[in-house]
C-alpha cells in the first residue's frame, strides 16, 4: 500500500448511505460514507459548528447534512453546499483493495 494510507474498516462494514465514525492513528477523526459502490472519506468536524458529521444523515445523492444546524457538504470532494456552513470540510484519499478500505491521512 502506498505511504500514509491505514486500513480503516471492511466494505461489508459499511453501509449504503450511511455515515460512519472513524479515527486515524493520527487522530484525526474521519467520516465514511458507502454510496454508489465507492466509499468516500471526509473530516467528521462541521466546519459550522464543532459536530460529528457521521451523526448527520445522507439527505440526496453524495450529500452529507451535519445533524446539528443542517449545514449540507458534497461528500465527494468536501464544498460547503447548504448555509449556515461557507467553509468545506478535508477530503481524504480513498483505496480498496481485497475489500477493506484504506485512507491516506492529511497530516
Amino acid at each position: 500500500m502506498d505511504a500514509g494510507f491505514e486500513r480503516v474498516a471492511l466494505v461489508d462494514e459499511l453501509d449504503e448511505g450511511v455515515p460512519f465514525s472513524i479515527d486515524l492513528s493520527t487522530d484525526e477523526q474521519i467520516c465514511l460514507v458507502r454510496f454508489n459502490g465507492e466509499v468516500y472519506a471526509i473530516s467528521n468536524t462541521c466546519s459550522h459548528a464543532d459536530f460529528p458529521l457521521s451523526d448527520g444523515e445522507m439527505v440526496e445523492d453524495y450529500i452529507i447534512e451535519c445533524g446539528l444546524h443542517g449545514a449540507q457538504f458534497d461528500v465527494r470532494d468536501g464544498r460547503a453546499v447548504e448555509l449556515p456552513a461557507t467553509e468545506p470540510v478535508a477530503c481524504y484519499d480513498v483505496k480498496i483493495e481485497g475489500g477493506e478500505v484504506w485512507v491516506r491521512s492529511n497530516v
